[in-house]
């Protein structure tokens, strides 16, 4: 059985430049992604899809338009006026096609609609969210509507899963692979479920893989240390830089011969001396 994998948001990226320079464009990965979106959920009802200026705002302007063709009429909310290359032609097409377009300053713009498309922040961002960003994150979070996060939940980190603030989910997409942030830190508490849309990515290097929630029992036994999160961080997170949770957990079970297991209340990592495992009951 092949274990789905879970990357870091590096390996993410030079495996899709592989897959780019192997001859398959950006646009129609970000179509791929577009149609993963499609597919993980029955859109019906009003749609407003929420863009940000970067690839993961793309992948919202051409879902967009796989929606238009499948005679859905989606509005799309722009946080700015920027767009990436492939953005601005799906963006282009989508309005063609006949999308509308929302206002983001008008009060509780998500009024109404059945279902809200976060496409703000993909799995590359880092650091504080502010601005007209937060402003979009907390309107998204505010409304009533069945929420979508296109890769990850905009305003986490893709590799720790830290998060100052970030959009709250009913689904979350993932793009290509798992990614190792959205089983640390925050990201477990923002998740309400969450599956991945392969995209025909092939990864650069074999990193970690994705074991069932109802498995984590087996590692939890004899020869085992078991952990919560905080108790890891808080024993050997010496505060000299980013911490590699799952770099320094694989160390510790090789050091110590044991298996390694770290909890959140919703995920695991899970380190047995050879492999580097992780979980969740939000996978679906």
């Amino acid at each position: 059985m092949t274990l789905p994998n879970v990357v870091t948001v590096q390996n993410m990226r030079d495996s899709d430049a592989q897959t780019i320079a192997s001859g398959v464009t950006s646009a129609e990965l970000m179509y791929r992604a577009a149609l993963g979106l499609f597919q993980a959920v029955r859109f019906v009802g009003k749609i407003a899809i929420v863009c940000g200026s970067g690839n993961n705002g793309g992948d919202g302007y051409a879902l967009a338009c796989v929606l238009l063709e499948n005679g859905i009429t989606p509005t799309i909310f722009r946080v700015n006026e920027k767009f990436s290359k492939d953005g601005l032609f799906y963006y282009q097409t989508a309005m063609s096609k006949g999308a509308e377009e929302g206002d983001l300053r008008v009060p509780a713009p998500f009024t109404g609609y059945d279902i809200v498309v976060d496409c703000l922040l993909g799995t590359g961002f880092s650091g504080e969210v502010r601005g007209e960003m937060r402003t979009a994150i907390e309107l998204i979070n505010a409304c009533s509507a069945y929420i979508i996060s296109a890769d990850i939940n905009s305003g986490v980190n893709g590799d720790t899963g830290e998060a100052a603030i970030a959009v709250n989910s009913d689904l979350t997409v993932s793009i290509g692979s798992f990614k190792v942030g959205m089983f640390l830190g925050d990201a477990p508490y923002y998740i309400g479920s969450m599956r991945n849309a392969d995209i025909g990515i092939q990864l650069v290097r074999q990193e970690y893989h994705l074991i069932d929630w109802e498995q984590l029992h087996v590692f939890e036994g004899y020869n085992s240390v078991v952990m919560t999160e905080e108790e890891f961080r808080d024993r050997f997170d010496r505060g000299d830089g980013d911490f590699d949770s799952a770099d320094r957990a694989a160390k510790l079970s090789a050091e110590l011969g044991k298996i390694i297991v770290v909890k959140t209340g919703h995920s695991a990592m899970v380190a047995d001396m050879q492999f580097l495992y992780f979980c969740a009951d939000y996978i679906i």
